[in-house]
């Protein structure tokens, strides 16, 4: 039985990362398109000032804890997670396991050029693994049946939709039905450029001091608009814990 959390509105499940693991292992061999995204404290916030967003989000199979802001969240409010999810960890975790089946995954992202490194590294990382096709992050409305096309063409089974929040989760949600082979649609920010080595992932110290999100300040400094959303977010959730007393 799913067991979730709502924080701000936004249903995250309450799971290990083996556990998402196992569940994400189960999408991909059931029929239809099951969608896993990994939201983190900014893009919880931009739900809730944005109902259709919420809405995508809270329709999703699978919704991790991205983010040690999240974790804090959920136990602020007595419904703790077991633990942060992110989603470049699942993700990687999800293509290991691929490696040694048939099921292939489509790269679709980023800027032009990076999808197709991404794809190199990832076959050289992960021996077995099959990227049957890519597509960069750059299009036109009048480009999405072409993408669809390529996808459906490809035979993928794993599609990484790596366009930024919320771009990404409304793109899945207005295209799923399209899907004829998809089995689970991820939707993992840049990802791709971690893959392709243009971004750096946080020194294991930084990740295990759940510290990431000051590493990628420090190299990063023009990011600090988008992590002054952390403390916000922790005011609003120590808010709607008040609120919930009240009722």
């Amino acid at each position: 039985m799913r067991k979730t959390v709502k924080i701000l509105g936004v249903k995250i499940d309450k799971v290990t990362e083996k556990e998402a693991l196992s569940r994400a292992k189960g999408f991909l061999k059931k029929e239809g398109v099951s969608k896993i995204y990994t939201p983190n404290p900014e893009i919880i916030m931009t739900a809730k000032e944005d109902s259709e967003f919420m809405e995508i989000l809270n329709n999703a199979d699978l919704c991790t804890a991205d983010g040690i802001g999240v974790v804090y969240g959920a136990k602020i409010l007595g419904t703790p997670v077991p633990q942060r999810v992110a989603g470049f960890d699942l993700t990687c975790k999800i293509l290991e396991y691929l490696k040694d089946t048939e099921d292939g995954v489509f790269l679709f992202g980023a800027k032009p050029g990076v999808a197709d490194i991404a794809k190199q590294k990832l076959v050289e990382k992960y021996p077995g693994l099959r990227v049957v096709g890519t597509n960069d992050g750059y299009f036109t409305e009048e480009d999405i049946p072409m993408i669809i096309g390529k996808i459906n063409e490809s035979g993928a089974r794993l599609l990484l939709v790596c366009l930024g929040a919320k771009k990404q989760e409304k793109w899945i949600n207005d295209n799923q039905d399209k899907m004829t082979t998809v089995r689970l649609c991820m939707g993992v920010g840049g990802t791709l450029d971690v893959f392709a080595g243009n971004v750096k992932r946080a020194p294991k110290i930084f990740i295990k001091l759940n510290l990431e999100w000051l590493y990628r300040l420090l190299k990063q400094p023009s990011r600090i608009g988008r992590f002054a959303a952390l403390p916000k977010f922790i005011v609003e959730v120590f808010k709607s814990k008040k609120g919930m007393k009240k009722k």
